[in-house]
């Protein structure tokens, strides 16, 4: 079992305190000096775009109910760039990397070459970036760079839509950073279907408007014949990872290049088992065989191996934690606590002292699992942070080798 490590670096008000973006930058760079030192394999960071306090003015605010910013991390490559010169061995990765913003998949093809141009320069360079790539989960963030519903019928049918405009991004990203020529007349266009709705009714809706039982839509991104610089980086520091649940677009990146998964600490286990099913046939073959550990696996960890407590004491102090966390976030999500998504997410997180969370990793886990571990998750006592990362990686995996 492999261990990495998820930062979400997120700015929001946590039992009344509110850390200054200053205090958080450097809490972070702690951690992940610390993780290093640890032994996690990658540091994953989040990323976000634009104030999520401002977009509350907005006509239809996404997130109306949070407090604080979602992430402070605009830029992946260029924390990347630091943490590599602040650390030994750990990998760096995004978790992830919004593909429409921000100029769309052209722009964040060629950032992602500059790196590597730059990082690579140095031959005995092995730290690859592993870059999770998706349509960002926000999708305030999308429409300020004119990525979102165009006219009434792209409104209705925009959350279908939205998943056929990222695997046309996605194409062009991953096809740019193979190192082709390409131009947006070679994109197949988006043709809206029943297939692409998740019920009867939703597509209905759209059909109605469209009058047709499939529905072609202006392209998002037009462009002639082009090609990214530098060309000549080095793409074995590279390790593509798609943010999508869509089988279609998972084994259609493949068709271009290896670009393992994603997964959400929600998602079901027959779901991951089909995932890995699917990609042992669908996996780019110049990637090798498909392994358990290309797709990541996200979890929550709350454990509790203070001192002066007795193992049951810490169990219920990890519990309470892990409640609180869960429940805050919750209701800045949704300006209200709901109790059964509260217990859901616990169902989903690890909880207690070290012996316990053993326990549940065996119980949930394939031995050869790649975790991506959150311990920072609505927790701004960075000392304690630390302490529960060393308290996993001391305690926990001594545990599980054994």
């Amino acid at each position: 079992m492999k261990f990495d490590i998820f930062f979400s670096i997120s700015q929001t008000p946590v039992d009344g305190h509110l850390p200054s973006e200053a205090q958080m930058l450097s809490n972070f760079f702690d951690q992940v000096e610390a993780a290093d030192d640890l032994g996690f394999g990658t540091a994953w960071l989040a990323e976000a775009h634009l104030s999520s306090e401002i977009q509350k003015q907005n006509k239809k605010p996404v997130i109306p109910h949070w407090e604080g910013e979602v992430g402070l991390n605009v830029d992946w490559l260029l924390m990347a760039s630091k943490i590599f010169a602040r650390t030994k061995q750990i990998e760096v990765g995004a978790a992830i990397m919004n593909i429409l913003c921000n100029g769309g998949p052209v722009a964040a093809a060629e950032r992602v070459a500059a790196f590597l141009a730059l990082h690579g320069l140095d031959p005995a360079e092995s730290r690859r970036i592993h870059c999770g790539f998706a349509a960002g989960r926000f999708d305030f963030m999308n429409r300020a760079y004119g990525i979102g519903p165009r006219n009434d019928l792209e409104e209705a049918a925009w959350p279908a839509l939205k998943g056929q405009v990222f695997r046309a991004a996605s194409t062009i990203f991953c096809r740019l950073l193979r190192g082709d020529v390409v131009s947006s007349d070679e994109i197949a266009p988006i043709v809206l279907r029943r297939e692409h709705f998740r019920t009867d009714d939703d597509w209905g809706r759209v059909r109605e408007l469209a009058g047709s039982n499939e529905i072609e839509i202006p392209k998002f991104f037009v462009f002639e014949e082009l090609k990214i610089v530098p060309q000549e980086f080095r793409r074995d520091l590279l390790q593509l990872v798609i943010g999508s649940h869509d089988p279609s677009v998972q084994e259609w990146v493949n068709t271009v290049m290896p670009v393992q998964v994603f997964n959400l600490s929600i998602t079901q286990a027959d779901v991951i088992e089909s995932t890995h099913d699917r990609l042992t046939r669908a996996y780019h073959s110049d990637g090798g065989q498909w392994q358990r550990e290309y797709l990541p696996r996200t979890t929550f960890v709350f454990i509790n191996e203070q001192p002066g407590l007795s193992p049951s004491q810490r169990r219920v102090a990890a519990d309470a934690e892990a409640r609180t966390a869960l429940g805050n976030y919750w209701k800045a999500l949704q300006g209200t606590i709901d109790p059964s998504k509260v217990e859901k997410a616990a169902t989903n997180a690890l909880i207690g002292d070290a012996e316990q969370i053993a326990t549940q990793m065996r119980e949930r886990f394939h031995p050869d699992d790649r975790l991506m571990l959150w311990f920072d998750f609505f927790n701004h006592d960075s000392a304690r942070v630390i302490e529960n990362m060393e308290a996993f990686m001391t305690k926990v995996a001594p545990l599980l080798e054994a």
